[in-house]
């Protein structure tokens, strides 16, 4: 634990806080019939929003993580992220229209992406190899808690404010995490031997094979690894026949607060794991976690034990494959291109949520929720037996490209 581990840690926790609402909300918002304040849309529609989201999203992953090493700064590509998400994503509230909503979202969204590859090269620059487990674990832990807090806020607040003020409330948490992004991380003086930058292309040439091959096992499971967006909408639609409307909004509001929950718990203990053991192996098992949630949600039934058993497996799925992914990632990067690396990498999760959510929203409509899910999971286990592939590849050695040491940072400078 320093200033930067910390820092980025509480810095995702209050912004995931303000988007996670949002997130939260947007199912409701969307498909609300607009006699009721909502907009009056479908799954599609919302899967399409997703998808373009993300898509947007990942288009400015490989620039800025690309230009956080070119420039040696990662605080400042992280500052106008946070900007942009902590206030375009509650503007929502004011919307009128679809078109008005998918614009926000999809600038908002472009914030994020803007933000992650530097935070997450900064956080490999502010840690020794042998804990990037803990570290990714510990922000990816702080991140769902505030994936928590979102959710409860939403859950005590729609009843009170409805669902346009609600998404106002928003702008606390996210104007919060701006000023912590601000006055609290540091950047970090990394001793490198390399004076001249180099180039963007030459850049994504130095990525190293192995890196190469995470990337192709995230792309397959992108394209089936739809966002939870959908699973919130499909218990809203299983509940809802024996529910109503509105117990069945907040019960599934409830059940994604359940799922960030279990992310935040196995958060750290899945970095403590994935620091002693095969990163590769544990990040399989969360791909396998994917293919078992939608199964089991493929049964569509009401009981609420049986839903709360789905959105546990997701959020056991979130903990193993967003802890190992990082940091498997800063195992395998020279810290030369670590951001391209970082940058590369989210950009293929983020082109992978664009099809999927696109996808897995159309076959919603066109087929059924259970032909989305099962095509899902297939992808799931593809993505498996190709990590497993990696597993075969000897662990890549912790130094940079030209022989400088990945431990030799302070975080405090």
């Amino acid at each position: 634990m320093n200033r930067n581990v910390l820092g980025t840690g509480l810095v995702s926790l209050l912004s995931d806080a303000s988007h996670e609402m949002v997130t939260a909300l947007l199912p409701i918002f969307i498909t609300l019939s607009t006699a009721f304040g909502g907009l009056g849309a479908n799954a599609a529609v919302l899967g399409i929003i997703e998808g373009l989201s993300d898509g947007s999203s990942s288009a400015t992953k490989p620039i800025s993580g690309y230009l956080s090493d070119k420039t040696k700064r990662r605080k400042p590509w992280m500052v106008i992220g946070y900007v942009a998400t902590g206030f375009l994503l509650p503007a929502i509230a004011f919307v009128h229209s679809v078109a008005e909503l998918a614009i926000l979202r999809m600038s908002a969204w472009a914030g994020r992406g803007l933000r992650g590859p530097p935070r997450d090269a900064l956080l490999s620059d502010s840690v020794e190899p042998k804990d990037y487990g803990k570290a990714f674990g510990l922000h990816r832990a702080m991140d769902s808690m505030g994936a928590i807090i979102g959710p409860v806020l939403v859950f005590l607040l729609l009843p009170v404010l409805g669902v346009q003020n609600t998404i106002l409330v928003a702008f606390i948490p996210g104007a919060l995490s701006i000023l912590v992004v601000i006055f609290l991380i540091k950047e970090v003086r990394v001793r490198s031997s390399v004076e001249k930058a180099i180039g963007f292309q030459k850049s994504l040439k130095l990525l190293p094979k192995k890196f190469r091959h995470l990337i192709a096992a995230q792309a397959f499971f992108g394209v089936g690894n739809f966002a939870n967006a959908l699973f919130v909408l499909a218990a809203l639609d299983i509940l809802t026949p024996s529910l109503g409307a509105v117990a069945a909004a907040s019960a599934a509001v409830g059940l994604y607060a359940l799922l960030n929950v279990i992310y935040a718990l196995f958060s750290f203990p899945v970095g403590v794991l994935a620091d002693k053991h095969s990163k590769p192996l544990l990040l399989g098992v969360g791909y396998l976690f994917n293919a078992l949630a939608c199964l089991i949600l493929s049964w569509w039934t009401g009981n609420i034990l049986f839903l709360g058993l789905a959105f546990v497996v997701v959020g056991l799925q979130l903990a193993f494959t967003d802890t190992t992914e990082g940091a498997l990632a800063a195992e395998l990067l020279p810290k030369e291109v670590c951001g391209t690396g970082y940058g590369a990498l989210q950009f293929v999760d983020g082109v992978g949520d664009l099809i999927s959510s696109s996808v897995v929203g159309i076959l919603w409509v066109a087929f059924s929720p259970i032909v989305g899910l099962i095509y899902s999971a297939i992808l799931s286990v593809v993505a498996f037996c190709m990590i497993m592939w990696l597993m075969r590849i000897p662990k890549a050695p912790q130094i940079s490209l030209l022989g400088v040491s990945k431990s030799g940072s302070n975080p405090d400078e």
